[in-house]
């Protein structure tokens, strides 16, 4: 590989740091381990389509509790580059030379960029309530920046976090999500560009911090409660 952009060590990372092994990761997110292996190496050609790389990239970001939006930019950065030209033929050896020169050091500021910022995911994102999450169960804080007030990086964040066995179902832009399981103290952050539509089985047992703001609990116990949230919803 000519060179890498970070993504697939903050994702490694991230996996590392909650004690997932690649099979539990590959089971939770429905996606095969070689995928997975390909996302970590930045292997995206092997992945086909750059819609199904996308794709794939904000669901294992997503599962490990990394911003998606924040590793799918970096992602794209990649996409948007192009090979530097070669240098002017008329110039002489040693101008050709420094030439080549300042693109490597072009590129390697590029390099050291991105880096920095899937740091500060690392360092900011993978904060685990209670150590690594069991198995299935996605626990992702929201993001805090130094006003004290969460600030989304998308149209509607909602994190729900279960105070009893509930299962929870969702429609994210359209695309309807399997259902997850929770068990009390566990949570699961559904993140959508344009609407959210949300349902629990139980509207006593989930509590709901929507684009960093606790809700509550949003319904009575024993008793269904479902909502749609769009990016306009506070």
């Amino acid at each position: 590989m000519a060179g890498t952009i970070g993504v697939g060590a903050a994702l490694r990372r991230a996996r590392e740091i909650r004690g997932i092994t690649m099979d539990e990761a590959a089971r939770d997110t429905k996606l095969r381990p070689e995928q997975l292996e390909a996302l970590e190496a930045e292997a995206f050609e092997d992945l086909g389509d750059a819609v199904y790389a996308r794709a794939m990239l904000r669901t294992y970001a997503q599962y490990l509790g990394l911003k998606p939006d924040r590793v799918l930019s970096v992602y794209t950065k990649r996409g948007e580059e192009v090979a530097p030209p070669e240098p002017p033929g008329k110039l002489g050896r040693v101008e050709r030379g420094l030439a080549a020169s300042r693109v490597r050091d072009n590129q390697k500021f590029l390099l050291i960029a991105a880096a920095v910022i899937l740091v500060g995911l690392i360092g900011f994102g993978l904060v685990s309530r209670s150590g690594a999450p069991r198995a299935g169960a996605i626990t992702t804080p929201s993001f805090v920046p130094a006003s004290g007030v969460s600030s989304p990086a998308v149209g509607v964040d909602v994190v729900v976090t279960a105070t009893a066995p509930v299962d929870v179902t969702a429609v994210i832009d359209g695309a309807a999500q399997d259902p997850t399981a929770l068990r009390p103290g566990e949570s699961v952050s559904l993140i959508a560009d344009d609407e959210l539509q949300l349902a629990v089985d139980d509207g006593g047992a989930v509590r709901l911090v929507v684009d960093g703001h606790d809700v509550g609990t949003p319904g009575r116990a024993g008793k269904p409660w479902s909502e749609t949230y769009t990016g306009a919803s506070t």
